[in-house]
């Protein structure tokens, strides 16, 4: 195929893209009490949500379970040929259904149902039925379920975010349920974990000489130090930045004093803080450091981005 004859790759992409999205956007005026009697059902459930769909909807189903599961809404994926096949017996009462699987209707199971087409037989057998239709696939064809599997995953990611702020779900009971995964590391690490405190935390009084405020930050070997009132409050840093910025206007280091120095209000975190608030907070100001102040703004430590990298918190 010659050049001028080649398809427009991106254009292509950007279609299916636009036509997800829209169709996802679409689902915003679909939010009604339905969604409400969903999440009630879903959040009174005295035993587990049981997933359910078959092909490309069974795959959606078993990401739906396994956010459910990693949130704090006990949830397992049953495949309905398997269920059909003797596995309905892992369906208990107390249990609901997030599925399309008739049979579970004799266990006297609510059944929740994702479906695009709200007015069929089965939706009729639901205690609480969402709408997820959309008008069109992305697909050329209009016949590879692209547009709406993806609105059914936005929809149990929606139910799924839901209950977990109702459930008041915490990072730590987030990292409960990963331990050994990156995310858990994330939510177990705070920022008192990794801070450095006392002695190596580099600390000058504002009317500090700038030659001394030189040696406290030599000795501590950070980059910066934090500058103080006379009440011990933080007023500033002074950083290598600092420095080298005022030996370009070439002032004498002898006329003046960390006060005179320091940039003010600099970022700074609380010691109860997550690791990867602090590192978030780093990434998006460029900055290698934050200074963990108490009640009182008084610098009651450091934490460095090195820190936290060590710690496996990325």
């Amino acid at each position: 195929m010659s050049d001028d004859r080649k398809p427009d790759l991106r254009r292509l992409a950007e279609r299916v893209l636009r036509i997800e999205a829209e169709a996802i956007l679409g689902l915003i005026p679909k939010l009604d009490e339905r969604f409400e009697r969903a999440v009630e059902l879903l959040r009174g459930c005295a035993g587990r949500v049981i997933v359910t769909g078959m092909g490309k909807s069974g795959l959606i189903g078993r990401k739906i379970a396994a956010t459910l599961a990693s949130t704090g809404t006990p949830a397992h994926f049953l495949h309905p040929a398997e269920g059909v096949h003797g596995d309905l017996g892992m369906v208990a009462r107390g249990d609901v259904v997030l599925a399309i699987l008739p049979p579970l209707k004799r266990l006297g199971v609510p059944i929740l149902l994702l479906t695009g087409n709200p007015t069929s037989s089965l939706a009729r057998q639901c205690e609480v039925v969402l709408d997820v239709s959309v008008p069109e696939e992305a697909c050329p064809m209009n016949l590879t379920p692209t547009s709406s599997t993806t609105a059914a995953l936005a929809v149990g990611d929606a139910l799924a975010m839901v209950l977990l702020e109702l459930r008041g779900f915490r990072p730590e009971d987030y990292a409960a349920l990963h331990p050994r995964g990156s995310l858990g590391w994330r939510a177990l690490f705070r920022v008192a974990d990794l801070m450095l405190t006392g002695d190596a935390l580099p600390i000058v009084p504002e009317s500090t000489p700038l030659r001394d405020v030189i040696v406290e930050m030599t000795r501590k070997r950070k980059g910066m130090t934090t500058v103080t009132d006379g009440a011990g409050r933080l007023v500033g840093v002074v950083t290598d930045g600092d420095l080298r910025r005022l030996h370009l206007t070439g002032k004498s280091i002898d006329d003046l004093s960390a006060g005179q120095v320091a940039s003010r209000e600099p970022k700074t975190i609380r010691s109860e803080d997550l690791a990867a608030k602090a590192l978030e907070v780093m990434e998006t100001w460029q900055i290698t450091s934050l200074v963990i102040v108490d009640e009182a703004r008084r610098p009651v430590g450091l934490i460095h981005m090195h820190d936290i990298l060590r710690a496996k918190i990325v």
